[in-house]
């Protein structure tokens, strides 16, 4: 994970100079009845911003549920996704739309190409990992679950690494970006519980958290051993 930066529920992959965010479910506080004190909209624009001013990545990937909605999208949902593209693109950064299995209407809102998977670079594969893919990589890099763990009774978004765990290659699943996907705790998952294929074994997965208190990033034992400490 030498090449890999956590942040913000993203990670950013130094080599082909990529950040990839993944379940941004755009135009979920338009159906979860709840709202962020200044809403979903600019949290997600300001929280990429962020990113954006940090990293400075030349390629932005979304690895799939860009909306939330399977049915009807609003203009609302039009002018949020619009803003992100805006914001990448002011930045000097390509926006890449990966889809996931809730954006069945991507095409209705997004005119520009919408990818099953991104090969980057590096010969890391993207996805949204609710299916498996054809392609061969060195790593692939997922979302889908949503994982989140329990630490003293907090819980943390998480990013789940696994080594050689998927054809050989290694798999990093993100959690969702959207704060409104608190994330489902993977304390006590086994591995028929994802939802993924990409996870073939749960236990030797390494849970990471970035901690935005101190910024740093905290990677654990493999989640067979660190259930026995929590």
């Amino acid at each position: 994970m030498h090449d890999l930066s956590f942040r913000d529920r993203a990670v950013f992959l130094a080599g082909p100079e990529t950040l990839v965010v993944a379940d941004l479910h755009v135009g979920r506080d338009e159906v979860s009845g709840v709202e962020f004190p200044l809403g979903e909209r600019a949290d997600l624009r300001e929280r990429l911003d962020g990113l954006l001013a940090h990293y400075k990545p030349a390629v932005v990937v979304v690895a799939g549920d860009v909306l939330h909605s399977f049915s009807q999208i609003s203009p609302a949902v039009t002018a949020s996704l619009d803003e992100l593209a805006d914001c990448c693109h002011d930045a000097g950064a390509t926006f890449v739309l990966v889809a996931g299995n809730h954006d069945t209407m991507l095409s209705e809102v997004w005119d520009g190409p919408i990818h099953e998977s991104y090969r980057l670079t590096d010969g890391t594969v993207v996805c949204h990992g609710h299916e498996t893919v054809d392609e061969d990589a060195e790593r692939y890099v997922v979302g889908h679950d949503h994982p989140a763990i329990e630490i003293e009774g907090q819980r943390r978004p998480c990013f789940l690494f696994g080594e050689g765990t998927y054809r050989d290659a290694d798999v990093l699943m993100l959690p969702a970006f959207n704060c409104l996907a608190a994330g489902v705790p993977v304390n006590t998952m086994q591995t028929s519980d994802f939802q993924s294929p990409f996870v073939t074994d749960v236990d030797v997965f390494c849970p990471v958290v970035y901690d935005t208190d101190s910024h740093e990033t905290l990677t654990f034992p493999p989640l067979g051993e660190f259930r026995k400490m929590l």
